[in-house]
């Protein structure tokens, strides 16, 4: 008569060796953390990436097992030189696949206000260029679906109340 109790009760070590397969053929999304950060005006800070022709949130995207938040505070420490702790999550946005990319997971956190200080320069080679600007007139310098994901993310940081969006709408 077979054994019929289930793998991981008869034998332990081949069910952690079935899980091992099963994640090795699970498919991978990116995964993008950007930070929300202001100035005592209410102005947002902006980036302007070497790599790419468009303006962006401070931030970019997280390393293999490395969670959003802390992927967030690691890319604004070394982009502009800024140890922050994060707060709360502002937005969670499932992009579609697009051109060479997969799809992806882009999240947005609370940055807070910065204190009033120098003027903020990039700490490394990935950007241009970093300033703040008024929210109205960041929707020229950002991509369409960056600026939706933006003024949700300020919608939630107004209300309290995180969004999910799939490609920048609710």
């Amino acid at each position: 008569m077979a054994d019929e109790r289930p793998l991981y009760e008869r034998d332990p070590a081949a069910w952690q060796v079935h899980l091992a397969e099963g994640n090795a053929r699970q498919p991978r999304k990116r995964v993008g953390a950007d930070v929300l950060l202001r100035n005592g005006d209410g102005d947002i800070l902006l980036v302007d990436p070497r790599y790419k022709p468009d303006w962006d949130l401070p931030g970019g995207m997280a390393e293999a097992n490395e969670p959003p938040h802390l992927a967030a505070e690691r890319e604004v420490r070394e982009e502009l030189g800024l140890e922050l702790r994060v707060g709360p999550l502002l937005v969670v946005d499932w992009v579609a696949p697009h051109g060479p990319w997969d799809d992806s997971l882009m999240f947005i956190f609370d940055g807070g206000a910065l204190p009033p200080a120098e003027p903020l320069k990039p700490a490394d080679g990935e950007l241009a260029d970093a300033r703040f600007v008024a929210l109205d007139d960041a929707q020229a310098l950002l991509r369409p679906y960056v600026w939706h994901r933006l003024r949700h993310a300020v919608a939630a940081l107004s209300d309290g109340h995180p969004r999910y969006l799939t490609n920048g709408t609710t």
